[in-house]
């Protein structure tokens, strides 16, 4: 079976470190043919411009001011043979032992060395060292390096310079993953919120270089995992949001465990105050709250808002327990197979559903960060379209998940019937592909806030109630038999789709209903 993410187009490149190095050689040989200037000069350029060929071309010919740094490089100092005393260490040196950059500043040989040795082991600041003159702007470049430099430091010159080569593009990054030395070429239309996947199989998000979130975007991703930083925080603010309330005065909580409602901030400002309305204790009678009902309604809110929270944080721990397990799953089946490539084209298809569940295990669970999100604004037909639309989305991975991981273990291992085999491997193609279709759809649709749906719902709801209930015109026999018959098979279909399909306001996209419907097949 074709794999997946060959079948879906993908708006990305994976680059080993030998194609981005080729890439880098490129762009330098078409400077230095475009402006007829050095290797040195051109890399200086580059770094100066991002790496942008196009930037480069367009100020150096329309506005050669704006190049104004550089122009010392283009015009350097003359030689000057009587002048043999090094500026660094003030040794007089034969004018064969004196080395200087494009801007002709001399040192000798010996200074040279240590300057670059020691701005190599600074670290990646070496990429844009500059003349050791005073003021001099003057860049220090690869062809220096190479003739004064040792093997070592060469090499760790040349990976700094291959890495600024990838940070400096807009539109290049470095797969985050460890010990991964992959890049990421990704095109320049796509959105920043895009998910890729290396070849090493680590996913994540274009734009944060974290773990793929979709459907939410970076940011709320990162509220969320600030907002669920740990669990033992989660516990600690339940416990104290249903066992203490704030002073008004300081804003100190105080946990209630015995007395009357009169409460002293002891430990702070040493406020007097009602433990149910939290207005000051002299407006009270001595026991008594006329406010009891309306005093608790923040606090009831609050409790609410957090017991709701954590209904959906475990929801997304869940579902991010059963992504690991699936991920493991998948590194087992890969080292059963081997690096054998008949056992990859028989178990292509396997392969390609783990990793379809892995997938779609990460929207599932980052959908409850955005139902949690959602179910803040209170829009109660939205929430309800959202939850009916999640319920369907863990019923298909389920099944998904299931088929995949009943007969890993006897086709994997053993041997096994061929007929059993092919159809075992179409179910799970079919499952895979619908299942697919689904989440692709519904992740879409919430990325969108669902604003497609909600107005097809609104034009329903608006159109006249005469337009949708007007009589057919009279037809002859033929055409109305034909009609009927075309009239009693939309009934009947209508008439399979869920009830609770039917009690919704905002009417269910077709395209998911295609897909619930397929999978019903299936499941037959």
């Amino acid at each position: 079976a074709e794999s997946g993410l060959r079948r879906r187009k993908k708006h990305y490149t994976i680059l080993t470190e030998e194609r981005i190095r080729q890439l880098q050689e490129n762009h330098i040989s078409q400077v230095c043919s475009l402006l007829s200037v050095s290797k040195t000069l051109a890399c200086t350029l580059l770094r100066r411009h991002n790496w942008s060929l196009t930037s480069i071309s367009d100020r150096w010919l329309a506005e050669e001011k704006l190049l104004s740094p550089q122009q010392e490089l283009l015009n350097p100092l003359p030689p000057n043979e009587k002048n043999n005393i090094c500026n660094i260490c003030f040794e007089v040196v034969s004018s064969e032992g004196m080395l200087s950059c494009p801007c002709g500043h001399p040192f000798c040989s010996n200074c040279w060395k240590y300057y670059i040795m020691v701005s190599i082991n600074d670290g990646p600041g070496c990429v844009s060292l500059s003349c050791p003159e005073p003021g001099c702007k003057s860049s220090v470049g690869p062809e220096l390096v190479d003739s004064l430099a040792s093997d070592e430091d060469k090499e760790r010159y040349y990976r700094y310079f291959l890495r600024s080569y990838v940070e400096c593009h807009g539109n290049m990054r470095w797969c985050p993953a460890p010990r991964c030395d992959r890049a990421v070429q990704i095109e320049t239309r796509v959105r920043k919120n895009y998910d890729v996947a290396c070849d090493c199989s680590h996913r994540f998000c274009w734009n944060c270089a974290e773990e793929c979130h979709r459907p939410v975007d970076c940011k709320t991703a990162a509220e969320w995992i600030e907002l669920s930083s740990s669990e033992e925080d989660i516990n600690t603010a339940t416990w104290i949001m249903a066992f203490t309330k704030s002073c008004p005065g300081c804003g100190t909580n105080i946990e209630k465990n015995e007395g009357c409602n009169r409460m002293i901030c002891r430990w702070s400002c040493g406020q007097q105050f009602c433990w149910l309305c939290l207005q000051p204790w002299k407006i009270h009678t001595y026991t008594i709250c006329n406010e009891k009902k309306e005093c608790n309604t923040k606090f009831t809110r609050a409790t609410k808002i957090l017991t709701k929270f954590v209904s959906y944080y475990e929801g997304w721990v869940s579902n991010h327990v059963r992504m690991r397990i699936a991920v493991l799953d998948l590194g087992t089946v890969l080292d059963k197979l081997g690096g054998e490539y008949s056992n990859y084209v028989k178990f292509g298809f396997l392969i390609e559903a783990l990793e379809q569940i892995v997938e779609c295990r990460s929207m599932l669970k980052w959908s409850y960060v955005y139902g949690y999100y959602l179910s803040l604004t209170k829009k109660a037909t939205k929430i309800e379209f959202f939850e009916f639309l999640q319920k369907q989305a863990e019923v298909n991975i389920e099944r998904l998940h299931r088929c995949a991981d009943k007969d890993i273990e006897m086709y994997v291992n053993n041997d096994f019937d061929r007929a059993d085999f092919v159809g075992f491997r179409r179910k799970l193609v079919n499952l895979t592909n619908v299942t697919r279709n689904y989440f692709e759809e519904w992740v879409r649709a919430l990325e969108n806030d669902l604003s497609k749906h909600n107005g097809e719902a609104s034009r329903e709801r608006a159109r006249p109630a005469l337009a949708r209930t007007r009589k057919r015109p009279t037809l002859p026999n033929s055409r109305a038999k034909a009609c009927n018959t075309r009239t009693r098979s939309s009934i009947s279909t209508r008439s399979c789709l869920p009830l609770s399909a039917q009690r919704l306001r905002s009417p269910i996209p077709l395209h998911l209903w295609v897909v619930v419907g397929c999978f019903r097949l299936q499941s037959k």
